[in-house]
């Protein structure tokens, strides 16, 4: 399945769409997430860890037409064409990770090798794994993740239970976990107003709604 990971999210919708008129709201893919913020012994902070676990729709889609030695199972080995584009297509978007630290923007590096997909024939679902680097790691007193989808085609919520820790951090830092506010009615109906195919370039909703990492250190 050689084809990048928006067109699939199409693809997928466009297959689900004739299921009724509610489908053609925005968000169209739903990701479950859980992150981890990874520290150097010096106490900078070198990179994030995501493992996005795509709604179970999207998943079946995703994944039709891959050939698995076992039926309704994928090893990673099968799902292996499928990460390499879905975290290749990713970097369009900035991985819909976004950081600042001390107040000022961080910059990212691309994956590096060992991302992989995994997928659970219990829940029908693809889970994403993969780490983003930081271009040059930073002490920060006040550290900052964001993820979000600006134009809000995807919506990303932190899994209920464990969605984010620290891994490697010095002990005196404290971690918070901030969820989105409720959507109101009148954004609903906007964001109802967009096909499946449709791409509001002036929509920047995502940002207003995006799930939030914070650090404080001493």
């Amino acid at each position: 399945m050689f084809y990048r990971f928006f067109s699939t999210i199409l693809a997928t919708f466009a297959g689900v769409a004739l299921a009724g008129a509610a489908a053609s709201a925005h968000p169209h893919v739903w990701v479950t997430m859980k992150s981890e913020l990874v520290y150097a012994p010096d106490g900078s902070v070198t990179g994030v860890r995501h493992a996005w676990t795509f709604d179970d729709m999207f998943s079946v889609f995703a994944t039709q037409g891959i050939e698995a030695k076992k039926k309704g199972e994928f090893t990673r080995e099968e799902l292996a064409p499928l990460a390499e584009v879905n975290v290749t297509s990713l970097k369009e978007y900035d991985f819909f990770t976004q950081a600042t630290a001390n107040g000022k923007k961080i910059e990212f590096n691309e994956p590096p090798a060992g991302y992989y997909l995994d997928f659970n024939p219990k829940d029908t679902v693809l889970t994403l794994h993969f780490t983003l680097p930081l271009k040059t790691p930073v002490k920060a007193k006040d550290l900052t993740v964001e993820i979000y989808d600006r134009e809000f085609f995807v919506d990303f919520s932190f899994a209920e239970k464990d969605p984010a820790k620290l891994v490697g951090a010095p002990a005196q830092c404290k971690l918070t976990v901030g969820k989105p506010q409720e959507m109101n009615a009148a954004m609903s109906q906007q964001l109802s107003q967009l096909g499946p195919d449709q791409k509001n370039t002036a929509l920047t909703i995502g940002a207003e709604y995006a799930n939030k990492l914070s650090v404080k250190c001493p």
